[in-house]
């Protein structure tokens, strides 16, 4: 089984063969670490490294419409955190994102926010499933707006 494939076969959560499409091998090493996690039974890591992927999708669709200065700080240049991303990313009015996908964005985002600062909370294997389908969705949907797909 090819590498690209390895962590689908085993159940992963993202296909790493549309992340190999945009030739960008950072995404192919995020998603990797995402499918990895997962397979491990690491859930918080698994959401921490999905909201990192999700985080640098939204930045490749601003930059590929050249809209990137819409999510930079105007002071420092650099860009926002997720939570202000995700709200560019639904206000863009040039965007047309699936009904999914504005309707889950925060969820998504919410995710990776509790695994990465709630020290309480333990994500647990159905929560990454319970948002598997509409996070890829989500992903595609901004590389397909940088296009990078």
């Amino acid at each position: 089984v090819p590498e690209v494939y390895s962590h689908l076969e085993g159940g992963g959560i993202f296909p790493l063969v549309t992340l190999t499409e945009t030739q960008r091998g950072y995404l192919v090493s995020v998603g990797r670490q995402v499918n990895g996690c997962y397979l491990s039974g690491w859930y918080d890591g698994c959401a921490v490294m999905m909201r990192r992927l999700l985080e640098s999708s939204i930045i490749e669709a601003f930059e590929g419409t050249g809209l990137d200065k819409k999510i930079k700080d105007p002071q420092s240049g650099d860009f926002f955190q997720l939570s202000g991303l995700i709200d560019a990313a639904l206000s863009e009015p040039s965007w047309n994102l699936p009904r999914n996908v504005r309707r889950e964005l925060k969820d998504l985002r919410d995710l990776g926010h509790r695994s990465a600062h709630n020290r309480y909370y333990l994500a647990k294997k159905v929560d990454i499933d319970g948002v598997s389908g509409v996070y890829r969705e989500a992903v595609e949907a901004f590389l397909h707006l940088a296009n990078l797909l």
